[in-house]
């Protein structure tokens, strides 16, 4: 199969799809074509290591979603609030990676009353956000081994809870 975009491979559990990018733009695409299923409500975790692509990915949804401002990292801020320009949901851009109390210093950040009302994306939220909800989408991004081009990364989608059990992530192929 040529790679001249992304590719996706579904998982046997259905709740789970795995996407290519081969550059950061794809990335960026990857992220507004995510913001066309995502709502009010959602929780976003995004894992991967340093570098992966999870800011650009999130700046990619803020262009999705058209919401005001920069979608820049907020490691030492740990959370940015993204107006809507229109009559969408805000973006919360948080960064846990700073963060090494779990859920209390979550809590800290009031995301239980944001939730309802804006789509929230954490960064290095495994382990620290998962009490929010019961549905939320979690993406893995990994480098690819042996890329000479250091831009090839494979991305897994993965829906958990009622509200991603339908949803068909097989969409973010087209």
């Amino acid at each position: 199969m040529e790679e001249t975009a992304t590719s996706h491979t579904p998982v046997p559990d259905g709740g789970t799809v795995r996407v290519t990018v081969t550059s950061p733009e794809q990335m960026r695409e990857l992220g507004r074509r995510l913001a066309k299923l995502l709502r009010a409500g959602d929780l976003v975790m995004l894992s991967g290591e340093l570098g992966a692509g999870k800011t650009t990915l999130t700046r990619g949804l803020g262009e999705g979603l058209g919401v005001r401002g920069a979608v820049t990292s907020p490691t030492f801020v740990i959370a940015r609030v993204h107006p809507s320009l229109d009559d969408g949901p805000p973006l919360v851009h948080v960064d846990a990676y700073r963060l090494s109390g779990g859920l209390d210093e979550m809590e800290d950040l009031d995301l239980d009353v944001s939730l309802p009302d804006s789509v929230i994306v954490v960064e290095w939220g495994e382990g620290k956000v998962e009490e929010l909800t019961d549905d939320r989408l979690q993406l893995v991004i990994h480098r690819a081994v042996g890329d000479t081009t250091d831009e090839v990364r494979h991305v897994t989608l993965t829906g958990i809870g009622e509200r991603w059990a339908t949803a068909d992530l097989t969409v973010l192929d087209t």
